[in-house]
């Protein structure tokens, strides 16, 4: 058993010494911390200098631009310039105005505009004049059908529409909101967890094999006890990753939470953070990790060169991008029985299963069978990658093909035999 632990430790401190992962934690830490100070980061690179927008009103009429647009946005203003169209342009060419608005009527007598910049890729200032000239255009509309504002207010109000669940417990339309932002970010976690840490055991395997230190470590440990320390020293690399990566979100919002209220932060979900769905996120973590990392350990045995890794794991890839695709689309109908189907898929439930206990009010059943399911599906796959990975690591040359698990099983049943 001393064995198992050194293999364990071996490989989680080799591991955490690596340049990747020391870059990749604190590239992700940095990113955490950039997203808590989001806030601040904008309010300091934006400018307070407030736009300057030429007009030019070749109209007889008198149009209430500045009170439109004040409405509309602050960091705009107005200023009519008494020249030509050529003068202005040349004064927003040289940067003097930010545009230029020329102002005349249409043909029903009712106004139009035309918005020229040095550059139209931003589409801020051009969407807020129109916007402000088209409630112009509104209101004199009304006056020309003799409408009051009241009416007018009436006839442009929004439809009173609600949404309502009947079912007992079900979630209220702004919780399942809220909901969605929060597991469509820990999603994305799981997602690139998963995947980043269980090819990292298909390419310690294949290395040690390229290496030949395989030959070495299977006359002193069983090549089963082998596989489990990989798979646990990986995810004990994983766990450090993901407390240092909390530790500095925790920090960094605690420091930035009263500039937080509100924006993204609130409609993400992280203003009313339920435990229940963080502790879901971890449980469906740590299952989805240990399959796909047996998985990975049993796939990365029957290569022997790291250029052979990603093909090799290639469909075991797609499985866990073909899992978070449904996700994505189970954000918008959790409830579907496509979504509830697959949820109940051994290799998409950490994904779809998490998606649904998130967003929905499910039996407690639901969840305990998807964990089952997980827990059951992990088992039978570890004693069946046990024997291929105790074959494959015997197995060098290159890998054509899939046919190499039945090659592996074939020499694990001759190992039984000899001993």
């Amino acid at each position: 058993m001393n064995n198992f632990w050194i293999i364990l430790w071996h490989t989680y401190i080799t591991k955490l010494k690596t340049k990747s992962f020391i870059v990749t934690t604190i590239i992700t830490a940095l990113l955490i911390v950039v997203l808590a100070n989001m806030n601040n980061i904008i309010g300091y690179f934006s400018d307070d200098d407030k736009n300057q927008i030429a007009v030019i009103n070749e109209t007889e009429a008198t149009f209430p631009l500045e009170e439109q647009l004040a409405a509309l946005n602050e960091n705009m203003e107005i200023e009519y310039f008494n020249g030509t169209v050529e003068e202005a342009e040349n004064k927003v060419v040289e940067g003097e105005y930010e545009g230029l608005l020329i102002l005349t009527l249409g043909e029903d007598n009712l106004p139009a505009g035309e918005y020229k910049s040095s550059s139209i890729a931003d589409s801020t200032v051009a969407a807020s004049l129109q916007n402000a000239l088209q409630q112009i255009k509104t209101d004199m509309a009304a006056e020309q059908l003799n409408l009051s504002q009241e009416q007018l207010a009436e006839l442009y109000a929004p439809v009173e529409f609600n949404s309502t669940a009947l079912a007992e417990n079900a979630k209220t339309e702004e919780e399942l909101s809220q909901a969605r932002g929060l597991v469509y970010v820990l999603l994305f976690l799981i997602y690139f967890a998963v995947i980043m840490y269980a090819s990292m055991i298909a390419n310690e395997v294949a290395t040690e094999k390229s290496s030949r230190v395989m030959e070495i470590l299977i006359s002193s440990v069983p090549p089963i006890r082998q596989m489990f320390a990989k798979i646990l020293g990986i995810g004990l690399l994983s766990f450090t990753q993901m407390v240092v990566i909390g530790l500095v979100g925790y920090a960094s919002l605690k420091r930035n939470l009263s500039s937080m209220e509100g924006g993204w932060f609130e409609a993400f979900g992280f203003s009313d953070l339920s435990m229940s769905t963080v502790l879901y996120a971890g449980i469906f973590f740590l299952l989805g990790y240990f399959l796909y990392a047996t998985l990975a350990a049993f796939l990365g045995s029957l290569v022997s060169r790291i250029e052979d890794v990603q093909q090799m794991i290639m469909p075991m890839t797609m499985l866990i991008v073909a899992g978070f695709l449904i996700a994505m689309f189970g954000l918008g109908q959790p409830d579907s029985t496509f979504v509830t189907i697959t949820s109940y898929i051994p290799f998409f439930t950490p994904m779809l299963m998490f998606l649904r206990v998130g967003m929905l009010s499910l039996p407690i059943w639901e969840p305990i069978l998807g964990i089952t399911i997980l827990i059951g599906t992990t088992v039978i796959l570890a004693i069946f990658g046990a024997r291929v990975y105790r074959g494959g690591v015997l197995m060098y040359g290159k890998s054509s093909s899939y046919k190499d698990v039945k090659k592996a099983l074939q020499l694990s049943k001759k190992e039984d035999s000899a001993e």
